[in-house]
């Protein structure tokens, strides 16, 4: 079986829990002996062909163009990032494309690619919505209108058996491929547009993942939270939709990931993630207020960047929290990892989250983590602290507690890590492998 792959985001391409999710399951089907072609918004117009568990840190590298190709070969490169730089691994955009220039496109697919007998108004609207809507002067989206473009290429010159895209904004590119193709379009929501926003949040995005959503032949949810939503929200039909919850590959021995690297003597609680409404990150600074003032000497730390970064920072000089409450900015892997070793609590507050990887990743080193029972992740955990995330006076008493207890709070840490390394990216692959059966089934039958 192979697999046509759109993602936004692989490693080294990091933005969100996005590039992790995509690594650790792309790494879990290869191992079933799944073949992926994975397409990236490169600068070069190039895939990935992954065949080998190990390619998943290689990325083997083939551009569309020959004589590009034959170029790229006599090039020798010192390592993977200087592989990545030279076929532009970017989140910015290199070119831009105009509205007009995607209707062009998209009449030329539907002329060349028409069907009476596959195709109807239904499918039609939901064309016409998508082409509608992806538009706008903002870098994200034109990159999506160039990432969407280019996608006929994949589409026509590559051989697979199906096609899977992850979230909205390679949901135009899935389209566009089973179009094409006649290929089944299996979709992945990872986070729709009401738990970025926190809210109702941009119209145009809600409409391409609606339309992505319809046009697909199966819908994966990353947990019964997200499956919900895209059942109230989006009315998307039940009967195609498959929960798969994310997991976490532990990458290093139990027993040294819990061993502490303290930064601080006393106490330190840990928000890491993007500091964005979604997030949680005000609730959170809320929750350092009023723990402050019976443990004026705990630390809190509020790791990552983001659109409220500012307004936080304003806020927590105003309530003169000075260094018990501190900004990091962004992180790389390996400060991560440290910060990971040095914490005691770990806290995600989370207004909407669909899944949440973060937490495994904290428990995992023996972290006692304190989530929101707004998140996906806690339908597959038991030993973490699960709190409404407006509940702050909850969670000041659950931190004041753990404090207060350090032998629970370390028992928690404990049995959460053990709890963390038997939810693997093997059994979560095993799902995925059946979702693709199931719909290469169906499409087999639907075409005998």
């Amino acid at each position: 079986m192979k697999v046509l792959m759109f993602t936004w985001e692989f490693p080294p391409l990091i933005s969100g829990g996005l590039a992790m999710a995509c690594y650790g399951m792309v790494k879990a089907l290869l191992a079933l002996g799944i073949k992926i072609d994975l397409v990236l918004p490169t600068r070069e117009l190039v895939y990935f062909p992954l065949r080998e568990v190990s390619d998943v840190d290689t990325l083997p590298t083939v551009f569309l163009d020959p004589v590009q190709q034959k170029e790229y070969t006599r090039h020798s490169f010192q390592t993977v990032q200087e592989r990545m730089e030279y076929i532009g691994v970017t989140d910015s955009p290199e070119t831009y494309y105009q509205l007009q220039d995607m209707r062009q496109l998209f009449e030329k697919v539907h002329t060349e690619f028409h069907s009476v007998e596959y195709e109807n108004m239904d499918e039609q609207e939901l064309w016409d919505t998508m082409t509608a809507n992806l538009v706008g002067e903002e870098d994200l989206i034109q990159k999506v209108q160039e990432f969407t473009h280019r996608a006929q290429r994949f589409a026509s010159e590559l051989d697979y058996n199906l096609i899977h895209a992850h979230d909205w904004l390679t949901y135009p590119s899935g389209m566009l491929a089973r179009k094409i193709s006649g290929k089944p379009l299996v979709v992945h929501i990872h986070a729709t547009e009401f738990d970025r926003a926190g809210g109702p949040g941009d119209d145009r995005i809600h409409k391409i993942e609606h339309s992505g959503m319809m046009y697909a032949d199966r819908v994966m949810a990353v947990s019964q939270y997200t499956a919900q939503m895209i059942v109230s929200r989006y009315r998307i039909d039940t009967g195609k939709i498959r929960i798969v919850h994310n997991a976490f590959t532990v990458e290093g021995d139990e027993e040294d990931l819990s061993v502490k690297k303290r930064i601080f003597k006393d106490v330190m609680v840990l928000f890491l993630g993007r500091i964005t409404i979604q997030k949680g990150p005000d609730y959170y600074l809320d929750v350092a207020e009023r723990v402050l003032k019976t443990h004026p000497n705990t630390r809190f730390i509020m790791a990552g960047t983001g659109d409220m970064a500012r307004k936080l920072l304003r806020r927590s000089a105003q309530l003169k929290l000075k260094n018990r409450f501190l900004f990091t900015g962004f992180l790389n892997r390996k400060q991560v990892e440290q910060i990971l070793r040095a914490a005691d609590i770990y806290v995600l507050p989370s207004v909407s989250e669909p899944f949440g990887i973060s937490p495994l990743e904290a428990m995992a080193f023996g972290i006692t983590s304190i989530i929101s029972k707004q998140s996906g992740v806690s339908e597959v955990v038991n030993h973490a602290f699960k709190i409404d995330y407006w509940d702050v006076d909850l969670m000041a008493d659950t931190i004041n507690h753990l404090i207060e207890n350090p032998e629970l709070r370390h028992k928690m840490g404990v049995d959460g890590m053990k709890e963390v390394n038997l939810i693997q990216w093997s059994e979560a692959a095993e799902k995925v492998r059946k979702v693709y059966s199931e719909v290469l089934s169906a499409f087999l039958k639907s075409n005998t």
